[in-house]
C-alpha cells in the first residue's frame, strides 16, 4: 500500500517551564540527548520509515527551531512550518496547521516532547482497518501518576479518557503518537484547545481506537525524565541508520513510501 503524500505534524511550540533550569535558552524539543537535538531523533525516526514530509507547529522560540532545521534537506526531509501566534495548545496548533494538511486523507500528529518506539506502517495500517476518526498509540506503565489514562473495550474502542489522579500505580497511557482523518480538522475549534482535555473526550462517539505498543516510551517533560532519556537515548547517534535503544532498533519498522 502507498502513502505518498503520508505527512507528519510534529507539535513543538511548548513553553517547556519545568525543564527551564536546564535548557534556559532553547525550546523544549532541542534540548539535547547526547549530543544532539532531541528533536533531531524524531525527525529521523520518521525519515527512516519513508515519513518525509513534515509540519512543525512552533511557538516559544520557534525561530531556534527554524533555524536549526531550515527546510529539512540536511535531514532527508521537506519540513513547513506553521508558527503559532499565541499559545494554542495541542488541539489549536494541529487546527492551525490545516492548510498545510489539505487533499491529505490520513495524517499524524506526534508530541515534540516524547519518544516512543513504533512502527508508523503498522500504526496506519491499524487506523485503516478500524475506519477510526482518530486513532492513538498507548502504552502501559509501571507509574501512570502524572498522565491521564485510557480506559480500551475489547475491540480496542477507546471509551474513557480518565484524568491524571497522582496515583503511582500502573496504567495504560496517551503515549502523544496519532493518526487522524481528515475529517477530525473540522472538529476541532479554532483558538486555544487541548487534544488531550478537550477534544479527545468529544471525538470518542465518532470512533477513538488505540493501538498498544511495547517499546521504549520516555517523556522528557521533567528533569527526572530527561535525565533518563540521556541514559536510553543518549548513545543513539545514527537512529535512521540502525541505531540501538539499549537492544532496540530507533527507527524500527517498514517505510511508507
Amino acid at each position: 500500500m502507498k502513502h505518498s503524500n503520508t505527512k507528519a505534524v510534529l507539535l513543538v511550540g511548548g513553553l517547556g517551564t519545568r525543564l527551564r533550569a536546564l535548557v534556559p535558552s532553547a525550546p523544549k524539543a532541542l534540548a539535547n540527548v547526547g549530543s544532539r537535538p532531541f528533536l533531531e531523533l524524531l525527525v529521523e525516526q520518521l525519515a527512516s520509515q519513508g515519513i518525509r514530509n513534515l509540519v512543525l507547529c512552533t511557538g516559544y522560540l520557534a525561530e531556534h527551531i527554524e533555524q536549526h532545521f531550515g527546510d529539512g534537506r540536511n535531514f532527508g526531509v521537506a519540513i513547513e512550518y506553521s508558527r503559532d501566534p499565541s499559545a494554542l495548545g495541542t488541539g489549536g496548533a494541529v487546527k492551525f496547521a490545516q492548510a498545510y494538511l489539505q487533499g491529505i486523507d490520513d495524517f499524524f500528529v506526534m508530541n515534540g516532547d516524547s519518544y516512543l518506539e513504533i512502527s508508523y506502517h503498522e500504526l496506519l495500517q491499524q487506523h485503516h482497518s478500524y475506519r477510526a476518526a482518530a486513532t492513538l498509540a498507548v502504552v502501559r506503565v509501571e507509574d501512570a501518576g502524572r498522565y491521564g489514562t485510557v480506559r480500551i473495550d475489547s475491540d480496542d474502542r477507546i471509551v474513557e479518557f480518565c484524568e491524571k489522579t497522582g496515583d503511582h500505580s500502573p496504567g495504560v497511557i496517551n503515549a502523544g503518537v496519532y493518526v487522524f482523518n481528515s475529517s477530525v480538522l473540522r472538529r476541532i475549534p479554532a483558538g486555544q484547545v487541548s487534544l488531550e482535555k478537550d477534544f479527545f473526550p468529544k471525538l470518542l462517539d465518532d470512533g477513538v481506537f488505540a493501538v498498544r505498543q511495547r517499546g521504549v516510551f520516555i517523556d522528557i517533560g521533567t528533569p527526572a525524565d530527561y535525565s533518563l532519556a540521556q541514559q536510553l537515548l543518549g548513545g543513539s547517534s545514527t537512529p535512521a541508520s540502525g541505531g540501538q535503544v539499549r537492544s532496540s532498533t530507533v527507527g524500527q519498522g517498514k517505510e511508507i513510501s
